[in-house]
């Protein structure tokens, strides 16, 4: 009463009555109970494009019938339309090169449009997973061509969230960029930057690695549509790539191409790994970031205490009124993880053998948590840390007038080694390098004010 029978090359299976997935799901479900994870929804609605610019260019070269076309094109704009997510049931990690996704997809697709055209599911004849949604194509073109799209689709809102980012880092500068500050080389004391400079460090870091993935997103515009199981296109029209390509393209806003040789779309991953290691270079950016923020923000009386970072949470069970970087702690852990991930991606990159990479499903995984992890948090970092920044000025200046470094200055004027001794003395004393200076009558008090103004401290 609650069951259906299948049957597929492996024999007979009792098939849930009332799923849109069929016998080759329900074996995947099986055989693969591991992370309880689930393909993101991106590459699910990737997927569902390409079956559909299938349908319609298959229907088109009279390979499918209408009827049938329209019905898979039907079901595939229902899903677009977020109908039937729960049935794509398929774990992560799966069989390789992702066969068990493609066929879940597959039997959803054909189970609904039975469906439509008044036929019971998995009644098969009508419309069939593998000879019909799946016609004139395979796995190993599929999963790949997803695999770009939806890194192509959700690469987009990360790289505004970015361009947002950096201009906050420079907003903050700009806003104290009358402030002078110690430098610090080694963690140790050095010539004066301003504040403006640091952040203007932060905002370019984050801009170029921004403009890195932009550049290397284009490698994905080539996609392995119509190789088929091993690069050669068997069982395709010879026209179907190029026009099931240029559906893609208009569907998904995408500038998509057909891989210049398709065998090398079906054996590398290369594209998919620039991407991957692209937002690790921009992580441990941001690790650096915020490691110097946490830094900068120290104390407030044992540190350096130069910024205030936002409260945004108690910052201990224990310790009443202390309150912590959470924010860029938070990053931090979040970096790592890609850092991670891109260690994962690159191993599957390297994994693939002869003609085809199987450990796609690995990449796809791993290559979007990574985005969607960033994509989540980095709003919610700059609003709820960077925008609210403050520079403590007093402890600037207290910093500065006490910097034994300051003596680099003087060293046209009275030579190097002379200047070392003013620079121990100051530090020795806890006096200021131009308190002793003036002390020593090596300068005047006019060619201290000179050599000490703002635009010979900053070389403006």
């Amino acid at each position: 009463m609650f069951t259906r029978k299948e049957n597929d090359p492996l024999g007979e299976k009792e098939i849930p009555k009332n799923a849109y997935y069929g016998i080759q799901t329900l074996r995947a479900v099986e055989n693969f109970p591991i992370s309880g994870l689930r393909e993101p929804l991106v590459f699910i609605k990737a997927y569902i494009y390409i079956k559909k610019a299938a349908a319609i260019v298959n229907k088109e070269a009279g390979l499918l019938k209408k009827e049938t076309a329209d019905a898979i094109i039907t079901a595939c704009d229902e899903v677009l339309s977020g109908k039937f997510i729960d049935q794509f049931v398929i774990d992560i990690f799966q069989a390789g090169a992702g066969t068990s996704f493609n066929m879940n997809v597959n039997e959803v697709l054909a189970n609904r449009a039975l469906e439509l055209l008044g036929t019971p599911r998995g009644e098969y004849k009508t419309v069939n997973p593998n000879d019909h949604v799946n016609m004139c194509q395979s796995t190993n073109d599929t999963f790949p061509t997803a695999l770009h799209i939806s890194t192509l689709i959700a690469l987009q809102p990360l790289l505004l969230e970015l361009d947002v980012l950096s201009e906050s880092f420079e907003t903050v500068g700009k806003k104290y960029a009358h402030i002078i500050k110690s430098g610090r080389t080694h963690l140790q004391d050095a010539v004066p930057v301003t504040m403006n400079q640091e952040f203007s460090a932060y905002s370019s870091a984050i801009k170029n690695c921004t403009n890195e993935l932009r550049k290397r997103q284009e490698n994905l515009y080539a996609v392995a549509l119509g190789g088929t199981a091993t690069g050669t296109g068997a069982n395709t029209h010879p026209k179907y790539k190029q026009h099931t390509i240029n559906e893609l393209s208009k569907m998904t806003g995408f500038p998509l191409k057909p891989a210049k040789n398709n065998f090398e779309a079906l054996q590398s991953h290369r594209a998919a790994a620039t991407i991957s290691s692209g937002l690790k270079e921009l992580s441990l950016e941001l690790i650096r970031i915020a490691n110097d923020l946490r830094l900068l923000a120290s104390g407030p009386t044992t540190g350096l205490d130069e910024i205030t970072l936002p409260p945004v949470q108690p910052g201990s069970s224990i310790m009443p009124g202390k309150v912590n970087p959470v924010m860029a702690e938070c990053l931090n852990m979040v970096a790592y993880q890609i850092v991670g991930n891109d260690t994962a991606v690159s191993l599957a990159v390297q994994a693939g053998q002869l003609d085809l990479n199987v450990m796609t499903p690995v990449i796809v995984y791993n290559l979007h948590f990574a985005i969607q992890i960033l994509t989540n948090y980095l709003p919610v970092f700059r609003t709820r840390c960077i925008e609210g920044i403050t520079v403590n000025e007093q402890k600037c200046t207290n910093y500065l007038e006490k910097n034994p470094s300051m003596a680099t200055l003087l060293s046209p004027y009275i030579g190097y080694l002379e200047a070392a001794k003013i620079a121990k003395q100051a530090q020795k004393e806890n006096r200021s390098v131009k308190e002793i200076a003036i002390e020593k009558n090596l300068l005047t008090f006019e060619q201290l004010e000179k050599i000490f103004n703002r635009k010979n401290l900053l070389n403006e």
